[in-house]
């Protein structure tokens, strides 16, 4: 079945503007669109709960932190270690690309136990039914800064339509970054309407388990129409991506947080 009923010559570039050495690109301004506008939704959500303003600061400065680490390395370990093993002081130069999503859960949830460690002394769920909210929106933002720099391809359609990224070869190609960005999109509406018009808010680590269910099963999905990314697949015999393989423990994960039963539920008094 076609996708498309024709082809788009894809020439964005990745740079909104540059002055002298400095440049401006979309990549980075999605990053941080995601993480500013995340910073307002959690905000909100501390206001409905009376949760102390300071905390917030805070909060964002961990996540920032433990995203960008988490997700280059995520990179350098889980994609390309062959070549970062030879080239150790590349690793930390992320400005010249290579960051993993999965490195990104990672960090994040790293990063939120030292929070809730250190800070707020809830349970670690507490924080991470929160943010995974604008996490989800987020994901949409960085996937389309993928898309503005032409990377994260797609496999070949095999016909005439598709994307075709002229900065890279003139195959009609999938948009796999766009199928992602709009899957997180759909996840966002989900996530936000479950928090504010649902009780599962009250089952601790619900939302946080929803969204790994469903970011993970789409993200298994859209693998099945990207380009190789490398990795440590072939030692499965290439019968599932990396991104597929690294979505397994998430997924499991997800689905034990959503249906786990409920442990204030289990100390209810019987009648």
């Amino acid at each position: 079945m076609q996708l498309f009923l024709l082809a788009i010559e894809w020439t964005a570039s990745p740079e909104i503007v540059q002055i002298g050495p400095l440049s401006l690109r979309w990549y980075g301004l999605l990053f941080a669109l995601g993480f500013l506008l995340g910073l307002f939704m959690v905000r909100r959500m501390f206001l409905a709960e009376k949760a102390p303003e300071e905390w917030l600061d805070k909060c964002f400065m961990y996540m920032v932190i433990g995203t960008i680490i988490g997700a280059r390395l995520g990179h350098v370990f889980f994609y390309d270690w062959g070549y970062y093993s030879q080239h150790l002081g590349e690793i930390p130069q992320i400005w010249k690309g290579g960051l993993a999503s999965h490195g990104g859960a990672i960090g994040i949830i790293i990063a939120l136990w030292f929070f809730s460690r250190n800070v707020s002394k809830k349970p670690l769920l507490w924080i991470l039914d929160k943010v995974v909210v604008p996490t989800a929106l987020a994901a949409c933002f960085i996937r389309l800064g993928n898309l503005m720099n032409s990377e994260i391809l797609g496999k070949p359609t095999g016909n005439d339509s598709g994307f075709i990224f002229k900065l890279v070869d003139d195959v009609p190609r999938h948009p796999a970054q766009l199928y992602e960005s709009v899957a997180y999109l759909l996840l966002f509406g989900l996530l936000y309407y479950t928090y504010w018009y649902t009780d599962k808010v009250k089952k601790q680590g619900y939302i946080f388990g929803m969204f790994l269910v469903f970011a993970f099963v789409a993200r298994m999905i859209i693998e099945n129409f990207k380009a190789s990314q490398g990795g440590f697949e072939t030692a499965f015999g290439n019968v599932l991506s990396t991104g597929q393989l690294l979505s397994i423990p998430f997924l499991i994960a997800g689905l034990y947080f959503m249906f786990r039963p409920d442990p204030k539920a289990s100390k209810a008094p019987s009648a």
